[in-house]
């Protein structure tokens, strides 16, 4: 992201504000200002006297205000960090008075994980008068393979597309959870590497051949055989491959193919655009468009509601998970 490399620049030039409230859905870009703060701001000596970590849990905001209007010890500032602190998000808008005058030689850092301030109020227009707002977005599903290849690139590595996407669809899109599965890869790869599938199946336990990506892949170009293949792996190993899951990722696949029908512009170019896939798996979505004229894929979708709401205990007569996937598939690729 632009702005988390600027603020990140603007630190390390110490171009400082005395209040940085991070906040927002997606907790990793939180972590990473913050954490840099807390890194660089001061030096190892000074950080012992004039660096405090708080948690919202355990203070109230007259404590972190009381705390950030202190004077540093021998240094040009304090550094005050407040972790967790959306646990205060009932007295939050006491901050706004001191915001509008805060203190300038404290460094106030705000981690407000998993929410945001209403922008209507007093305390959003101190904030960002006098100090930085940095809104931590959720990436959506499909910017996030990309986002893990950036992530690689600048450590000196690669990773194929497929194996991109298998991390994706077994970690969701919790950026925090990723990056620590890429960590554990970079320790035991060589600067340079590039992460396969096989690399993700042998270090992570995510099956190369046997996942929702190699069930959309098989559904789509109605390979019968591997999709039921599929179907019992996920049957024996439910707890790793809840059928919500992949009910979901089917509905997505589905959706995406309703609209390349509805595209007059068919180039591969053109449907990775709208669509929003990666190029490299553009020829499996034209396949399966192939496959699923549009009448068929709008059937499918009413499959895909039909079984979600089965797959939640709804009108299933205690079928196991296992049942209802080879049911569903029989009934998408019939």
């Amino acid at each position: 992201m632009d702005e988390v490399k600027q603020l990140v620049t603007d630190i390390k030039n110490r171009k400082l504000k005395p209040i940085y409230f991070l906040m927002g859905e997606e907790a990793y870009y939180i972590d990473k200002i913050s954490d840099y703060i807390e890194a660089s701001v001061l030096t190892e000596e000074e950080r012992g006297f004039n660096q405090i970590v708080l948690y919202g849990r355990d203070v109230t905001m007259e404590d972190i205000i009381g705390t950030s209007k202190r004077y540093p010890m021998m240094s040009e500032y304090q550094v005050v960090i407040v972790k967790e602190a959306q646990d205060l998000s009932k007295t939050i808008e006491k901050l706004s008075d001191y915001a509008n005058t805060p203190q300038p030689t404290t460094i106030l850092v705000f981690n407000y994980k998993y929410k945001k301030i209403d922008k209507r109020k007093n305390l959003y227009k101190a904030l960002k008068k006098n100090g930085v707002v940095f809104e931590s977005k959720k990436l959506y599903e499909n910017q996030v393979a990309d986002w893990i290849r950036r992530v690689l690139s600048s450590k000196k590595y690669t990773i194929t597309p497929k194996a991109a996407q298998m991390l994706v669809e077994f970690l969701g899109t919790d950026l925090s959870k990723i990056n620590k599965e890429l960590e554990k890869l970079q320790i035991i790869l060589s600067k340079g590497s590039q992460i396969t599938p096989e690399i993700i199946e042998e270090n992570i336990g995510i099956s190369k051949d046997f996942n929702n990506f190699e069930l959309r892949k098989a559904v789509g170009s109605k390979n019968v055989v591997k999709a039921h293949q599929i179907a019992h792996y996920f049957a024996e190993n439910p707890k790793d491959n809840p059928m919500v899951v992949t009910v979901s990722l089917l509905f997505s696949f589905f959706s995406q193919l309703l609209r390349l029908h509805g595209m007059k512009d068919k180039s591969p170019r053109n449907i990775a655009s709208t669509i929003k896939v990666n190029p490299y798996f553009v020829d499996e979505y034209i396949t399966a468009a192939r496959n699923y004229p549009m009448r068929k894929v709008s059937e499918v979708i009413a499959i895909l509601h039909e079984f979600d709401v089965k797959s939640k205990g709804v009108n299933s007569n205690a079928v196991s998970e296992g049942q209802l996937l080879k049911e569903m598939l029989v009934r998408i690729m019939g």
